[in-house]
């Protein structure tokens, strides 16, 4: 408590700035929790701040500003304010002491001060639009819309075409420099640090904004908010009835409704009634507005010699598609938006939605040993925490599998079949088997075909009788400012069958990062990749373990506990604790066993 300690004024000032480094999950956080720390252990009475200096944590800097706190609060109480400490430095009169060489003054670190219109310049300026003293940050989409007006190059393209850097490339210079501190999954948002706001209050005071420089202050916006400078409407949120307002009474109408009656917007869906439940703003893209394309994985390739077959030849069947890195599938459908900014007024990146579609592409040999080396099951079970509702796998060359002259066909097929038929039984998941590449490519080619003619409406679909009976699929995206990768899977579940007649999707940005393999992983993802590792350990008994034991920390403890016991008590351990559990997910002795022993052992922790 503040009132037990000997300076209770300076550890109250001092909490007031951890908690604020804690809601803006800054890097400073460390450096305040030392110095509340020791000046709440600290018996000694402080007469002056710069005293607070032979604490532990509180170095010239912070001092400094604990006596602008204490001058403020002495002028606001009407109180005079104490004196510093003399420094103990004269020498003492009527002694003759020999003259000694003064000591070297510490060489003072140059301050960091970027060149004018530089990147590093224009995106400090740009984040010293928010408030200082508040928990705003901004995306990448809103910071460059903000700061580009302060640089000579751009933020989005190279000033030569032969280089990939940007402006945008500074940002990783002044996070090195704990000038800014990046934050937030899916999304990456950014906010200065306390040096960093010295910096740009520094800029500011020595640099007078050139005409062109100006930041308009619709441009200025938080965490979260779409940039208010675009003339898309908003709509009324009505706290009481936590429903839309746009001219009607709630209830809200659905989707397809709103988007008829004001055109594209941020839709505001409501949510359940169960506490805890996440609001989620959702935008329906109007019909029209984007084209279908297929992305193929940079990966897909017919041999190492020949890695642009499979694109060639869809692009000779008139495909639409692009090649790149890809976090999850071999192949996708986007939605690409005609506007190429359209996404970046509501704060998004990019300009594509996923669609509902996904694609992993194997052919027979890769099948066995993604079976035996266990990629097989990691792979689906990051398929299922995608979130993709129609997952297709691609088996090329299946006719392999009756061929009794193949080495592995005899060996492995039993293995294969039931591979195959778990997916297609347990996972959901659609297996589409071709005889060769070729066969997959004219797969890849109708399905494209069949997506453009769900989601694209036709040539003169006003006129069309038929366009009206048959609309396109309505297609819409949540906003990434409002998800997490804890709420991602519940809120589009929730959305989906709320709005069934629509595709809810998420931006490919935020698919990137919500599938990347190590970007996002939580500790319980962390946890079910290592009990997957155990041989016989699949995705539905790793989540039914983990729903009894939420970490490696509680699953070690557990046998722990047991460890005055019978030896066989641990070796049971699992399998009597999921013993009501029926099916695929119930544990075997032998199985819980082997749990035992990888996590049972002293040296497991």
């Amino acid at each position: 408590m503040a009132d037990a300690c000997a300076n209770p004024l300076l550890l109250g000032w001092i909490k007031e700035w951890l908690e604020q480094a804690r809601e803006r999950n800054s890097k400073g956080f460390t450096v305040y929790k030392k110095a509340y720390d020791s000046m709440k252990a600290c018996p000694l009475v402080f007469n002056h701040p710069s005293e607070a200096q032979q604490l532990n944590g509180l170095g010239p800097k912070l001092c400094e500003r604990l006596t602008e706190k204490l001058k403020a609060y002495c002028d606001q109480n009407g109180l005079p304010m104490p004196e510093p400490p003399h420094k103990a430095n004269k020498r003492p009169s009527g002694e003759n002491l020999p003259d000694t060489q003064p000591a070297k003054k510490p060489k003072k670190t140059k301050p960091y001060v970027p060149a004018l219109r530089s990147g590093p310049y224009a995106l400090l300026m740009g984040l010293a639009t928010l408030n200082e003293y508040s928990s705003q940050s901004m995306t990448k989409a809103q910071l460059i819309e903000v700061a580009q007006p302060y640089c000579d190059a751009s933020f989005t393209a190279p000033p030569d075409p032969t280089k990939f850097y940007t402006a945008w490339n500074s940002m990783k210079t002044l996070v090195q420099k704990d000038l800014v501190y990046e934050h937030g999954r899916p999304l990456r948002k950014y906010a200065l640090t306390e040096d960093g706001w010295e910096v740009a209050k520094r800029i500011r005071k020595t640099v007078e904004p050139r005409p062109d420089e100006s930041v308009p202050s619709s441009t200025i916006f938080g965490a979260g908010q779409p940039s208010r400078s675009t003339a898309i409407p908003s709509p009324l949120l009505d706290e009481d009835t936590d429903s839309v307002r746009l001219g009607y009474r709630s209830p809200p109408p659905s989707l397809s409704a709103v988007h008829q009656a004001t055109g594209p917007q941020m839709v505001t869906i409501p949510s359940t009634r169960a506490p805890g439940d996440v609001r989620v703003r959702m935008t329906v893209l109007p019909p029209g507005s984007f084209t279908v394309q297929l992305v193929l994985d940079t990966r897909e390739v017919r041999t190492s010699t020949d890695r642009d077959y499979i694109s060639t030849e869809l692009r000779k069947k008139g495909i639409t598609l692009q090649v790149r890195a890809l976090e999850l599938g071999d192949a996708i459908w986007v939605a690409k938006c005609h506007d190429p900014h359209y996404l970046s007024r509501f704060g998004e990146e990019g300009d594509e939605i996923m669609l509902d579609w996904i694609v992993e592409r194997k052919r027979l040999d890769d099948l066995i040993g993604s079976i035996k080396d266990g990629r097989f099951r990691e792979q689906k079970f990051r398929l299922q925490r995608s979130g993709m509702k129609n997952v297709v796998y691609l088996i090329e060359e299946f006719a392999i599998t009756h061929d009794s002259n193949h080495p592995s066909a005899a060996k492995y097929q039993e293995s294969v079949a039931s591979a195959i038929a778990s997916t297609q039984v347990v996972n959901g998941y659609f297996v589409k088997k071709t005889r060769n590449i070729d066969d997959s490519i004219r797969y890849l080619a109708r399905m494209t075909a069949l997506l453009r003619r769900m989601y694209e409406p036709p040539s003169g679909a006003v006129t069309d009788a038929s366009a009206a009976v048959n609309p396109p699929t309505s297609l819409a995206f949540m906003s990434s400012h409002d998800l997490s990768s804890e709420s991602y899977l519940t809120s589009l579940n929730r959305l989906r069958a709320e709005n069934p007649n629509t595709t809810v999707a998420v931006t490919f940005a935020t698919f990137s990062a919500l599938t990347s393999k190590s970007d996002v992983l939580s500790l319980r993802d962390v946890f079910l990749k290592m009990l997957m590792c155990t041989r016989g350990v699949t995705g539905e008994k790793a989540l039914e373990i983990q729903r009894r034991w939420k970490t490696p920390r509680d699953f070690i403890e557990a046998f722990e506990a047991l460890n005055g016991g019978d030896p066989k008590e641990k070796q049971e351990m699992v399998s009597e604790q999921m013993k009501t559990v029926v099916g695929r997910k119930k544990v075997a002795k032998v199985l819980s066993k082997k749990l035992a022993e990888i996590w049972g052992e002293p040296g497991a922790s």
